[in-house]
């Protein structure tokens, strides 16, 4: 007897409408893939508390087409101005200086989350995807064909693929019965708030450190492109935080030069504390982690929204490898094979910086991470230069064509620098030149998350390598 096949609702259902799951939206939508993001507040999240973009995250953000309304909505990070009863006692330098190049062209951006994720939601929609609000994931069940989603109200949903972008308190990571290991950070308990204050210049990343034997401290950080600061403080072991107003007011005053009633609006406030987890795996049959649902950093060095990011933009493509070119669905293995240890990598870090064991600096950027050692990489040349399979494709003009111009789409390209390539198949957009300062010579594939699949000297291998991806 046949078994009958359940028609799905859609092809993906993307759990969770912040940074993560809007990329992924918008990353599936341009490439002709139908999902649904769902989300189950009645709105997108209101606070600052993501608000930087990494290098790399930015380079994700131009090839998604919102690179510019980012740089309008935000600014570069304020120098730290250290103050003392109200005197100001110099200048403090969070991060090591980094300079834009040729082959990295975007500095570190600061952005309010909620402006970020308004941002990702316009091209959503304007690419055709669509969000559900007010549905609360209870349940997933999944079987060989799809995977079924409940909710605390309305109809549930059938999908092919689902993917759990709900934060670390993830109904639908419990739900697949994939657990996360994971430490306190720090056992402070810390307040986060958007708040408007008066008789505070906006040119600075205020610093109010604590006394001395004491762990107190807060900073007020102006949100560029907003009239708002964003305030963090940390509280003494066993407080409870209080995130009314005028808690929030009082605060402001004990630690320094302010008075309560400068403080004119808190627009949003939150407890946090500091932790770091990792799930134990990122895939569970057909059902994805991804963002914060897989992985919690301490907000130390701009990690967590920047790696969520990219988790999207490594699954968006593999995904439609699957659903609409043809791949093999195990292409989709790759994911958790890429994305965990990267994620792994960048959990150690934030808590390093956390703990004052390391610097921003060069490896917060993002732009020296790749996947040289994934199944999917390809490095077939005898002698590799310095960019190899797995790597991070740079920028760089190629007889007057910018690179990530080339780059920019659903598509792969291939640069044929110094050697002669075939006529590459749809899907496959080709960029011929010289050997190039940056890359060498050879031909290099470059998959449609801007990292180099394969390298070869010759063609040889290069056809049974796409036709592996789905691009035939």
């Amino acid at each position: 007897m046949l078994r009958r096949r359940i028609v799905s609702d859609t092809p993906v259902l993307i759990v969770g409408a912040g940074p993560t799951g809007l990329t992924l939206g918008i990353d599936l939508a341009r490439r002709g893939v139908p999902a649904l993001v769902v989300e189950r507040e009645e709105g997108l999240f209101p606070g600052s508390r993501g608000k930087g973009l990494q290098p790399r995250t930015m380079e994700v953000f131009d090839d998604l087409g919102v690179l510019d309304a980012v740089r309008a909505g935000g600014g570069r990070y304020p120098v730290g101005l250290l103050w003392r009863d109200g005197k100001r006692l110099g200048e403090h330098h969070l991060m090591d200086p980094v300079e834009t190049t040729e082959e990295a062209p975007y500095e570190g951006w600061m952005v309010p989350q909620w402006r970020t994720q308004r941002i990702l939601r316009d091209r959503l929609e304007e690419l055709g995807g669509k969000i559900a609000f007010g549905r609360e994931v209870t349940d997933v069940t999944q079987d060989e064909d799809g995977v079924t989603a409940r909710f605390a109200a309305g109809p549930p949903l059938r999908a092919q693929y689902l993917v759990a972008a709900d934060g670390g308190r993830s109904a639908v990571r419990r739900a697949a019965g994939t657990g996360m290991t994971g430490e306190a950070v720090d056992p402070l308990p810390m307040l986060v708030a958007d708040v408007r204050v008066s008789g505070l210049d906006r040119d600075w990343w205020h610093m109010f450190p604590p006394r001395e034997g004491r762990d107190e401290f807060l900073t007020l950080c102006p949100l560029a492109g907003t009239d708002d600061f964003q305030l963090v403080a940390r509280f003494t072991e066993g407080t409870r935080v209080d995130l009314s107003p005028d808690a929030v007011r009082r605060v402001v005053a004990a630690r320094t030069h302010l008075a309560a009633e400068d403080v004119t609006e808190v627009l949003w406030a939150s407890e946090f504390r500091p932790r770091a987890a990792l799930a134990d795996r990122f895939r569970a049959g057909r059902v994805f982690l991804a963002g914060d649902a897989a992985h919690v950093h301490s907000p130390a060095g701009g990690q967590g929204l920047n790696t969520s990011v990219q988790d999207a933009c490594n699954l968006g493509w593999k995904l439609g490898a699957v659903l609409s070119d043809g791949a093999d669905p195990s292409l989709l293995d790759s994911y958790e094979e890429e994305r965990r240890a990267v994620a792994a990598d960048m959990l150690g870090l934030s808590t390093r910086i956390h703990r004052g064991e390391a610097r921003r600096g060069g490896a917060t950027l993002q732009l020296d991470l790749g996947y040289r050692d994934s199944s999917l990489s390809a490095e077939t040349r005898t002698e590799p230069g310095p960019v190899r399979a797995g790597d991070r494709a740079p920028d760089g003009r190629v007889d007057g064509v910018r690179l990530f111009d080339a780059f920019r789409g659903p598509h792969w390209t291939l640069l044929a620098l110094g050697t002669d390539a075939p006529e590459p198949p749809a899907g496959v957009r080709l960029v011929r030149g010289p050997s190039h300062r940056t890359y060498g010579t050879g031909l290099f594939l470059v998959r449609p998350d801007g990292y180099v699949g394969w390298a070869g000297d010759t063609p040889d291998g290069l056809g049974a390598y796409l036709s592996r991806v789905g691009t035939r």
